[in-house]
């Protein structure tokens, strides 16, 4: 068996054309939206997320700020960058670059973001929203993900989907959002993680495994029963070469794929600026 190619780029190409459409819509009754983006330290590959998500906005017609924070600054400069874009009405939402150096308080930063304003979908207010299955931005990965199991007609409704992974960013609004009623969702789901025993007897029993635990190859062929849907949430980088949690090899296995390239990336960047056009057509509701 090899496996299909559940490929991000045509997900988030379709994604991004109704963005494209709405911040015409938008633009049109004088309001543009705007993208902020808050990067603190020196990380290269963060640095590299974010030149993307500038890059996206230009191509759909958003504009986009950029605060650059250094990682020797005060914990406080963080503070202030937050209290800037809460303050700014040309910033219809933003983001904080995770993760952040040691010294800067990520999740304090992130609590006093205007919840409004949340472009990644990680406020507490905008998580609880997702437990109680309130309309509110989703994390930009896990939505990324449900688009791309919808785009490619995969059934998820009555499936056992094991997530890998109990992170705040993936893998636990990840279970919320494959357990809720809808598309791509009303599934039965396992949330397990690197520590539990005789994990490989849990994931063959899954229909679909969603890997989010940012361990390189962590997923191999002998975790995965034939047909299984398979996808790599998580990476992490050996120099500038990105590396998937899930094994190339798992191809043999898997009935779909997400590639070592071009799999969640794209859809992620895309539904983050999908939370941002939706936060500036709030402004006119």
């Amino acid at each position: 068996m090899t496996a299909e190619l559940l490929s991000g780029g045509p997900v988030a190409d379709s994604v991004l054309e109704d963005v494209k459409t709405r911040t015409r819509s938008l633009i049109e009754k004088g309001i543009k939206p705007g993208l902020g983006t808050i990067l603190v330290g020196e990380d290269s590959a963060s640095a590299g997320y974010v030149r993307k998500k500038h890059e996206t906005c230009e191509e759909v017609g958003l504009t986009s700020q950029h605060i650059e924070i250094p990682s020797e600054a005060s914990p406080e400069t963080l503070v202030e960058a937050v209290n800037n874009f809460n303050n700014d009405p040309e910033v219809h939402a933003y983001i904080i670059q995770h993760p952040v150096p040691d010294g800067f308080d990520f999740n304090k930063a992130l609590s006093l973001m205007d919840p409004e304003k949340d472009a990644d979908g990680l406020h507490p207010a905008n998580l609880g929203k997702l437990v109680l299955q309130e309309e509110g931005p989703v994390p930009c990965t896990p939505a990324g993900i449900q688009a791309m199991l919808v785009y490619y007609g995969i059934e998820t409704r009555g499936k056992h989907v094991v997530v890998i992974g109990r992170g705040p960013t993936l893998g636990r609004p990840m279970a919320l959002l494959m357990s809720s009623k809808g598309p791509g969702a009303d599934a039965a789901v396992t949330v397990v993680h690197s520590a539990v025993p005789d994990l490989a007897e849990i994931t063959k029993k899954a229909d679909i495994v969603i890997a989010a635990v940012g361990i390189p190859s962590f997923v191999t062929p002998e975790m995965i029963s034939p047909g299984s849907v398979v996808i790599s949430g998580g990476i992490s980088w050996e120099g500038k070469k990105l590396l998937p949690d899930v094994d190339e090899t798992v191809a043999e296995v898997a009935s779909w794929i997400t590639p070592r390239l071009g799999g969640v990336g794209p859809t992620t960047v895309a539904m983050l600026l999908r939370n941002t056009v939706e936060a500036a057509e709030r402004k006119i509701i």
